[in-house]
């Protein structure tokens, strides 16, 4: 064998011993590359920015979209405006846009707008400088258009003022009686002052204005305000069993609210307890108070803002004050029930149930039903039942068998002129829908005599009322017939004795005067007597002695005495609610 033989079996060797101590040793060429990371398929370049569109914004503008162009942009490319990151469309290479919020704008000075790439490679682009001003010019003069609210009730909590207008900046400040207030601008047509409750201690007409800042600027025309020492607009009274207390529901102001009055056994006259108690809701519609003269119950329908509540007060059974026990707010969460701008609120004569007329707005809207905790005048939710239209008033035969709503057709078609029917559970309390039956236009209270033999319902847009018999056995209701009110009549209430019926006209601001006949129900005219502005309800005195109508325009309370042979009232003074 020569040496090249030797040679290269010497070499075969060695390569087969070098492959064995490699695979002892972990070393298999596919196994080591499995832990390595895979090669990168490519890097991202750097972005670059070569204008921006727009490059100015005045501070305080709207949301707006920035166009920003440059090179090297990816999918993936991401906006940085001065700190933020909003959200960024990929158009192509050249071009991206990105979504600016007001809220990045609200203040004067320079935002830096850069674009980053992610790795691998990427980074971020040069920045361009984005100019956030003060004012596209001289600030103009604002002007007041309205205020909400425009009044609150002297010694009241703090609120928020909301100003309508026109010409508002970032810098607008609104002014009460000339000193600056914490102001929050929404927009160039809305702003909002946090007024303390300093501001409204004493009654008056406080001035509201807005001033602007120079450049140019300068102040509003004035608003008054006026900060009252009673409620505003009231709507409701009811007087407790007892006689010796009534109580006014005030939709005016901020919140509602409710006043306080005692009586005089002798003479019917009212006189205050003291400052309105909060409503603790926007107006205050109706209120009531329970059979056993323990808890009084208010109906605020929210004024647009809120689904409306029903506020719950125990009353001090010597002063008559109200102590609130809390209200249950619209669509009663977790409860069960719908409130919706709740108009009208009853009690059963048992004490254990509470029904709640929902005008709903513009849609045909329910009676909520409730159960009264009797030892804390507490409500609990026992559902809701539909009615036939815009549900305003709701009455509880004395009895307690029979529940009647007065259905509006105010922004419903005719036919939703009606009034609704129940039957009511005793144990339960549930209502049990026994139908409808024809009513005048509009109709807007309901009144049961007291010896539930009788109902009656005021037609406000037809200028009557319309007289019903009730079926004792059914609680049905049958037409007898119509009679004519005043302009606008508004509320009906039927005395104690059951001889004689009142109704409020809030066009012609008076009271007409009715006889009952005791055997048929029908209503024949004694005539009328003046009353305050927009009279809105009226509420009898248990001992048929004294009648009470609340006057929405002259924020007060026309108090009358009642003759008992004739049924004839007698004006015995006015007090502010």
């Amino acid at each position: 064998m020569n040496s090249k033989t030797v040679l290269m079996r010497w070499l075969v060797i060695l390569g087969i011993v070098s492959l064995v101590f490699l695979a002892g040793c972990g070393g298999n060429s596919s196994q080591s590359a499995n832990n390595q990371p895979p090669p990168p398929s490519g890097s991202n370049p750097t972005p670059a920015i070569t204008t921006i569109s727009p490059n100015s914004a005045v501070a305080g503008g709207a949301a707006f979209t920035l166009t920003i162009d440059g090179t090297n942009f990816v999918a993936a490319s991401m906006v940085n405006f001065g700190g933020t990151a909003p959200t960024t469309t990929f158009v192509s290479a050249t071009q991206l846009t990105a979504a600016i919020p007001a809220a990045a704008i609200a203040s004067a000075g320079t935002a830096a707008v850069t674009v980053t790439n992610l790795a691998p490679g990427g980074g971020t682009s040069n920045a361009m400088n984005f100019t956030i001003t003060s004012t596209s010019g001289p600030n103009p003069v604002p002007t007041i258009n309205s205020l909400g609210p425009s009044c609150a009730l002297a010694g009241g909590p703090a609120f928020n003022l909301f100003v309508s207008g026109s010409n508002f900046v970032p810098s607008s400040v609104v002014r009460w009686n000339g000193s600056d207030r914490p102001t929050t601008v929404f927009d160039a047509s809305d702003a909002q002052a946090q007024i303390p409750a300093s501001d409204i201690v004493a009654t008056g007409t406080p001035a509201v204005t807005v001033f602007n800042p120079a450049p140019g600027g300068g102040s509003s025309n004035p608003s008054t305000f006026t900060v009252t020492p009673g409620g505003v607009n009231p709507q409701s009274i009811a007087v407790d069993p007892t006689g010796k207390f009534a109580y006014v529901a005030n939709t005016g102001c901020s919140d509602g609210s409710v006043s306080m009055y005692t009586i005089d056994a002798t003479t019917g006259a009212l006189a205050s307890i003291g400052p309105p108690v909060d409503s603790l809701d926007e107006g205050a519609r109706s209120v009531t108070v329970d059979p056993f003269g323990k808890f009084a119950y208010v109906a605020n329908w929210g004024e647009g803002d809120t689904a409306g509540s029903v506020s719950a007060y125990t009353i001090n059974a010597m002063t008559g004050a109200l102590t609130s026990v809390g209200a249950i707010f619209g669509a009663c969460p977790g409860l069960g029930c719908t409130l919706l701008s709740p108009f009208s609120v009853a009690v059963d004569p048992s004490g254990k149930f509470v029904y709640v007329a929902n005008e709903g707005g513009f849609s045909p809207t329910s009676i909520s039903m409730f159960k009264i905790d009797a030892t804390t005048g507490a409500l609990a939710s026992i559902g809701a039942v539909a009615a036939g239209g815009r549900a305003v008033s709701v009455i509880v035969d004395p009895s307690g068998k029979f529940a009647y709503v007065a259905d509006s057709s105010n922004g419903f078609p005719a036919e939703n002129n009606k009034v609704s029917m129940y039957t009511i559970n005793t144990t339960s309390g549930a209502l049990t829908s026994t139908g409808t039956i024809d009513a005048g236009i509009n109709p807007s209270s309901v009144a049961v005599d007291p010896t539930g033999k009788f109902a009656y319902v005021t037609n406000s847009d037809s200028n009557d009322v319309s007289m019903y018999t009730i079926n004792t056995t059914t609680g049905a209701l049958t037409s007898i017939g119509l009679i004519a009110a005043g302009i606008g009549p508004a509320s009906v209430a039927v005395d104690p004795t059951g001889k004689f019926a009142y109704v409020t006209n809030s066009g012609s601001n008076d009271v007409s005067m009715y006889t009952i006949n005791a055997t048929t129900g029908t209503l024949s005219s004694i005539g009328t007597i003046a009353a305050g502005l927009s009279p809105s309800s009226i509420a009898i005195h248990p001992s048929g002695k004294f009648a009470y109508v609340t006057n929405s325009r002259s924020n007060d309370v026309s108090m009358y005495s009642i003759d008992a042979a004739s049924g004839a009232l007698t004006l015995i003074g006015t007090i502010g609610t």
